[in-house]
């Protein structure tokens, strides 16, 4: 042994000097203590000798310094010898940069979210006090009488004129699962057919504390864990992403929709989020589990099918085709769904068994898709139960016998329609076009996921489809904008994400998106919470209306945010103040009574449109498929400036 490490091991074993430098012991300093003369009386805290000790000391916590290379990308502004908050909700959280934990950030957050989610539940909701058909409250709460009380074969054939179930099956197992929660509380909310349209005030604490709970059971931990996920894959510390964490969950579109007009959308959005982080993970069949839950909660899923199936391809295809990867996605996911609609049809083979029918009425038609097929089937035969009610699900759950599109929505054929009338050609013949349209306006999106597979790119194409389904699919509802919005916001927490050009773009998406839903919410009596959220995400943010710094202020010019940007943004901005402007004193003229919802619908469709480039151009330009194509225009830039000179 050394006589170096001889002497270290003695200053371990005698207390009153092992902390210490002791020259007496060796003249010669060790490399581990070549410090300033200041530093010799401080405590040997590192020596390079081999030492054995049982003592683990505790890792201490990181500084809390941004580790983005570019602050201009970050919440973080740089300043000469400081650093300050880059827009107001990282001001809200700045004390806690440093000196507190995370876990102690996350609680606080969760419940201040949730006291705005439970204070807009205060105010009007779906079909209030409208008669017979009521709205979204009235149909949720009558599917949890209709699976609380029915034989589970005849769940999708009840009365299907007052709000008969068109959701795939995990809705009407979650509906059956807070019908008998709700039953032990008081009956008489879910009595079959005599609780129809009841509002008392109980049963209203009870539906939005389900929707509450059932956010913070699924969309929350998995809105949590993704942006965990992207924060450490592309390096962003954890007090940027708990400001990303509180942008992403304040996010004004989605509180008014389920927590004000009520709706159960965060469990799909939230299963969706779930199958993000599986993939960002690496673990690909989890996230074809937690799609299929998705997609068997509300289809309004399928709008990021092509996006997920074309990168689960893309993974398959990577260095030669991987055949065995490819059979466990395909058997997990088969697997998923067979999971998912077995008590359906396991419960329709215990009805036969019993001798229940199906049919509500003595004389109920067929599924379309049954009586379709050019093969006959037998009806008293053992497996026609289950074929029926997957006949007759599949029929319910895609309704293409409603239209076109359902009430005024910002998507292409409405907006088309305001102009010539699409209602004077065939329906099939609308399905047909809207199908070739909606799949020309994905192909970009999938075919670059397929080809450059990188799970960090999975958002950029989800919302990339998502808005090409909205713009151009069939059957589009006002609502469905949450789908291609939530993709879009949850990139708050990558690399950049808080910065000046994405946090202006992603901002002025869903400012966008909350305005095309005002008509909607003001027909539920819902403008002050509209207002208020809209302007305290803004404010949060630093968007317009409230304030400006983003496109005028130091931010702007420093991250080169482009002047086409700001005209669009501003311009949209502008026309949006004024349309609520107008739409509030100028009263609409005789024979146009739905004036200002039709503006809204045309303004709406082309900032829609505008996002729908932006998000196919991200993907595309992250992809690096255009990498030598910059270069070599870096290049020959580069040569004509040196010839000039």
């Amino acid at each position: 042994m050394s006589p170096h490490k001889s002497n270290c091991l003695q200053l371990v074993k005698d207390p009153p000097v092992c902390l210490a430098y002791n020259p007496s012991l060796n003249p010669a300093k060790p490399a581990c203590l070549e410090l300033e003369e200041l530093e010799l009386r401080r405590p040997l805290r590192s020596c390079h000798c081999t030492m054995v000790s049982s003592h683990k000391p505790r890792k201490r916590r990181k500084d809390d310094t941004p580790p983005s290379k570019d602050r201009k990308t970050s919440a973080i502004q740089s300043k000469p010898n400081t650093a300050s908050p880059r827009l107001p909700l990282a001001s809200f959280l700045w004390p806690a940069k440093k000196s507190t934990s995370q876990w102690v950030i996350l609680p606080l957050v969760l419940m201040a979210i949730g006291l705005f989610r439970w204070a807009t539940g205060f105010w009007g909701y779906s079909g209030f006090n409208t008669p017979p058909m009521h709205g979204d409250f009235e149909a949720q709460r009558h599917w949890m009488e209709i699976t609380t009380h029915l034989p589970l074969s005849q769940w999708y054939f009840y009365d299907l004129q007052y709000w008969g179930l068109d959701y795939p099956p995990l809705t009407a197992y979650h509906s059956w699962l807070l019908g008998r929660i709700g039953s032990i509380i008081d009956p008489s909310w879910f009595a079959l057919s005599t609780s129809r349209g009841i509002e008392s005030q109980l049963l209203k604490v009870y539906m939005r504390a389900s929707v509450l709970v059932s956010e913070y059971l699924v969309f929350i931990p998995a809105a949590i864990i993704l942006n965990r996920k992207l924060g450490r894959t592309q390096g962003l510390n954890s007090w940027e992403s708990s400001v990303a964490l509180v942008a992403i969950l304040m996010q004004p579109a989605t509180i008014l929709i389920d927590h004000a007009h009520f709706q159960y959308n965060t469990v799909m959005l939230g299963f969706t989020l779930a199958s993000i982080s599986s993939m960002l993970a690496g673990r690909a069949l989890w996230g074809c589990v937690f799609f299929v839950a998705a997609l068997c909660y509300k289809q309004m899923a399928l709008y990021y099918a092509p996006a997920m199936f074309a990168y689960l391809v893309g993974i398959c295809a990577v260095q030669g085709f991987n055949t065995s990867r490819f059979l466990a996605i395909v058997v997990v996911t088969i697997v998923s769904f067979a999971i998912c609609f077995a008590p359906l049809l396991l419960g329709s083979f215990y009805d036969q068994y019993r001798g229940i029918s199906a049919f509500t009425a003595e004389e109920s038609p067929l599924p379309p898709l049954l009586t379709g097929l050019p093969v006959r089937f037998n009806e008293q035969s053992w497996y026609f139960p289950p074929l029926l009610q997957l006949a007759q699900s599949v029929h319910r759950i895609f309704p293409f016998a409603r239209g076109l599109f359902e009430d005024k929505v910002a998507n292409m054929w409405c907006a088309i329609h305001t102009a010539h009338k699409l209602t004077q050609y065939p329906l099939g013949q609308m399905q047909r076009i809207s199908t070739v349209v909606t799949l020309i306006s994905i192909l970009p999106s999938t075919m670059t996921i397929s080809l450059f597979s990188r799970a960090e790119l999975l958002p950029w194409a989800m919302a990339s489809t998502a808005w090409g389904f909205f713009l151009c699919s069939f059957q589009v509802h006002e609502k469905s904008v949450l789908l291609p919005l939530l993709p879009m916001t949850v990139l708050f927490g990558s690399d950049g994400g808080l910065g000046t050009e994405m946090r202006a773009w992603i901002g002025w998406a869903n400012m966008i998106g909350v305005w095309t839903l005002f008509p909607l919410l003001k027909r539920d009596e819902l403008r002050m919470p509209y207002g208020v959220l809209t302007l305290l995400w803004s404010y949060l943010l630093g968007l317009p209306p409230t304030s400006l710094a983003l496109y005028f202020g130091r931010q702007s010019s420093n991250a080169g945010l482009h002047l086409l940007t700001k005209i669009v943004h501003l311009g949209f901005y502008a026309v949006m103040i004024a349309w609520h402007i107008g739409e509030a004193f100028v009263p609409p003229p005789e024979g146009k009574p739905d004036l200002w919802v039709v503006l809204n619908v045309l303004i709406g469709f082309a900032g829609f449109g505008v996002c729908f480039i932006w998000c196919n151009w991200q993907l595309i330009i992250r992809s690096g498929m255009l990498e030598d194509y910059f270069s070599d225009r870096r290049r020959v830039e580069a040569a004509q400036k040196k010839k000039r000179q």
